[in-house]
């Protein structure tokens, strides 16, 4: 639809003239770098320059005029075959593309430089364009200005924002303005779903009104007519009649409920949609920067490389697009710095002497996806891991055990930077943590993977609009909780026979994959349900490696919801983003689920999960004595745990010394059964430090050792164990009878 631009003035029209032939300029320059003999963006260029040198006349810039005509001129020559558009050219051409952005900016009384600084750049440029080449002189451009043609600048202007779709600043609307159509917009979507709970009461109210009908026909049939006084029998008949008007007047009513009902939504869903629509704007115009950047910055590093756009007309949350600019830069920047490899390298390496990056937007399962992906060398994790134990990040024997996609995780930490030296276009590891940051802000989610010697690739997942999001509504402790769609994997009825349990954690099988679970009501610090039901509600949250199932009490029902930011002055709440609505007036927290998935983290890393369903209350009453069980070796552990287990004791495990010693100082034991051989910490120096603690030093511990030699149990005796037992003698009743020689049966009496 074509914009009503006539209350705008001259100078807003050149802004609006000047942005969108720049971006058509610098597009067509790029694409003529490539392939000189693309004849259609040839004569792009020369129709904006053209239609550039006409609006600066119009308003008098002749510093602008002086520009565009001896571009126009050039483009002219090169289109005779009089001259070659080198790379030299098209660098001063993309110049002077930068001096229409600064005549537009510098309009106004704020202007900055005088009328005859800007001639005299202008003038610069064109001598500069000269020695490239053979070109107009200043000299030869026209000395006279047209009049103001102000109808016909007015309709040119009309006709390229038309085609261009301008930005929404061009309507003189304040992007507050929009903000809050569109949180009005929200909002009445939400309350047109009050209908629906209204309407279901009366019919509630229909099906008592039907029973009370009934029971008075059963009343009649008991008690005929004929038996009653003429008093009762007019009472009985007036109520039948005023049932049977009552629910005619009911049916009809419930009708034009129903139709206001589905009016209603169907006239908020509309208006939402096109309040959306206003605040949206196409992928390109965040993007279009960008090839220039790639462009520059490849020339700078000596490397070839293109710049590959796909998804441009994806629209996108205008908020959203402005937040992704430094992110998408860092992104870029990094491919450009760290991924594409030089053209010799390249050439070695069978590929094409230039690389390409692949900048990606599009709609998917409800959300905005933005993949940023290279064909350059790739990620080195063995450096990666280098780098995590060199600064500290993680022990060697840690970072030894840690995956691909846990170690591609240490990228995004503050500081955190693969390269040796700094430079202007990376090094000091900020741009990740910067594009994990912005991602956060909004409720997104980031993942990267690599292919070494066939690039890397950054996903970004993000919200349609900020406003309003799709969710899942959850009970917990009873109250409700909403999980955001685009943070959840999947959300299943878990039958509890499909339980295991490996070193005293639950897990079941997904798809080949074992997934922890961990109880909501732990993680959120509520009172326990006890889930004494054949199925469990889970709701499946994380990546593929680090997949969580979160057992809530029920799945209610999916909800959008017109989120509501949090009073800040209660600072960040742990493991809650946000708040929002429900149709009936209650309220509704949106959990914060990256956070929840590193409290869940946490909890399993220290080893303090609770068992889903534990009845904690009777826990309490009767607690089951508690046995730590150190030992490297999982089977030891899984035979150890079993067996006392079996004979009714609580059993956590630990997988080494060091530990063990970080779970003795977060929970009461009443006895410790470690090993002695196991990196980290040993068994000796464990006891050593148990016997060194005040609260541990009456803390019974046993050592179960291979070591069966007699120095070795005089030295572990030496150290502070209460029981030294052999697991070459090791036999099952031997186990349970030390145990219960030094802290008795298992329940507490």
């Amino acid at each position: 639809m074509t914009q009503d631009f006539s209350n705008l003035s001259m100078h807003d029209l050149f802004r609006i003239e000047a942005e969108s032939q720049t971006h058509v300029l610098t597009s067509a320059l790029l694409a003529l770098e490539q392939d000189p003999g693309r004849v259609e963006e040839l004569e792009a260029c020369m129709r904006a320059a053209h239609s550039l040198k006409g609006a600066a006349s119009i308003i008098e810039i002749r510093a602008a005029v002086t520009v565009a005509h001896a571009m126009e001129d050039l483009f002219v020559l090169v289109q005779s075959g009089g001259a070659v558009l080198h790379q030299a050219r098209i660098d001063q051409l993309l110049r002077g593309v930068d001096l229409f952005s600064m005549f537009a900016k510098a309009l106004g009384p704020n202007g900055g430089m005088s009328d005859q600084d800007w001639q005299a750049e202008a003038d610069r440029f064109v001598a500069d364009l000269n020695a490239q080449g053979p070109a107009l002189s200043p000299e030869q451009l026209p000395a006279t200005f047209p009049s103001r043609r102000t109808a016909s600048l007015r309709s040119a202007a009309t006709e390229t924002a038309s085609s261009s779709e301008p930005a929404d600043r061009a309507l003189r609307v304040s992007a507050d303005n929009l903000d809050r159509l569109l949180d009005l917009a929200g909002e009445s979507l939400v309350e047109s779903r009050r209908l629906r709970p209204f309407a279901q009461s009366l019919l509630r109210l229909k099906r008592l009104q039907r029973e009370t009908a009934g029971a008075l026909g059963v009343l009649q049939d008991a008690l005929p007519l004929h038996l009653l006084d003429e008093r009762a029998r007019n009472a009985l008949v007036e109520a039948q009649q005023g049932l049977f008007s009552c629910r005619k007047l009911l049916t009809e009513k419930l009708d034009e409920l129903e139709a206001a009902d589905h009016h209603a939504t169907t006239l908020a869903h509309r208006l939402y949609g096109q309040a959306l629509k206003v605040r949206m704007r196409p992928f390109a115009d965040g993007v279009g920067a960008f090839p220039r950047m790639v462009r520059n910055i490849a020339r700078d590093l000596g490397k070839q490389v293109s710049l590959e756009i796909v998804g441009e007309r994806t629209q996108v949350d205008r908020e959203i697009l402005e937040k992704l600019d430094a992110p998408l830069g860092h992104l870029l920047r990094n491919a450009l710095d760290h991924g594409i490899e030089s053209s010799d390298e390249r050439l070695s390496a069978g590929k094409r002497a230039g690389g390409t990056i692949s900048l990606e937007a599009q709609h998917h399962a409800g959300a905005l996806q933005i993949t940023v992906s290279d064909d350059g060398r790739g990620i080195d994790i063995e450096r990666v891991r280098r780098a995590v134990t060199a600064k500290g990040l993680a022990s060697e024997e840690t970072a030894a055990k840690l995956s691909e996609s846990e170690l591609l995780e240490f990228l995004f930490l503050p500081g955190f930077s693969m390269k040796e030296g700094v430079t202007e276009i990376s090094g000091r590891g900020v741009g990740l943590d910067a594009v994990q940051e912005m991602v956060r802000q909004v409720r997104g989610l980031v993942r990267v993977s690599s292919q070494a010697g066939n690039g890397t690739r950054f996903k970004l997942e993000l919200p349609l609009t900020l406003s309003v999001i799709r969710s899942l509504i959850v009970e917990i402790g009873g109250e409700p909780y909403a999980f955001p769609f685009a943070h959840i994997a999947r959300a299943i009825k878990l039958p509890v026979d499909q339980l295991q349990t490996l070193e005293g954690r639950q897990h079941f099988a997904l798809d080949g994959q074992q997934v922890g679970l961990v109880n909501a009501h732990q993680v959120l610090g509520c009172n326990e349900v006890v889930h004494d039901t054949a199925e469990l509600a889970v709701v499946l949250l994380g990546g593929p490696t680090n997949m969580y199932g979160l057992v809530v009490d029920r799945l209610v029902c999916g909800r959008e919801l017109v989120v509501q930011p949090l009073d800040p002055r209660l600072g960040k709440i742990k493991n809650l983003a946000a708040a929002a609505v429900m149709e009936d007036g209650s309220p509704v927290l949106i959990v914060d689920a990256e956070d929840m998935i590193r409290s869940m983290e946490k909890l399993s890393s220290a080893d303090g999960l609770q068992k889903v369903g534990q009845d904690i209350a009777k826990a309490d009453q009767e607690r089951r004595k508690r046995i730590l069980i150190v030992d490297d070796s999982l089977t030891v552990r899984e035979l150890q745990r079993k067996l006392l287990e079996h004979h009714g004791y609580q059993v956590d495990v630990a997988v080494d010394g060091m530990d063990g010693w970080n779970a003795l100082r977060q929970t009461r034991f009443d006895l410790v059964v470690s090993d002695v051989d196991m990196p980290r910490l040993d068994g000796v120096e464990l006891v050593r430090r148990i016997r060194q603690d005040p609260s541990m030093r009456e803390l019974p511990v046993m050592i179960l050792s291979y070591k069966d030699r007699e120095d070795d149990r005089q030295r572990g005796l030496e150290a502070g164990a209460d029981y030294y037992l052999t697991k070459g003698s090791f036999q099952s009743e031997a186990l349970v009878e030390a145990v219960i020689d030094l802290i008795g049966e298992a329940a507490t009496t």
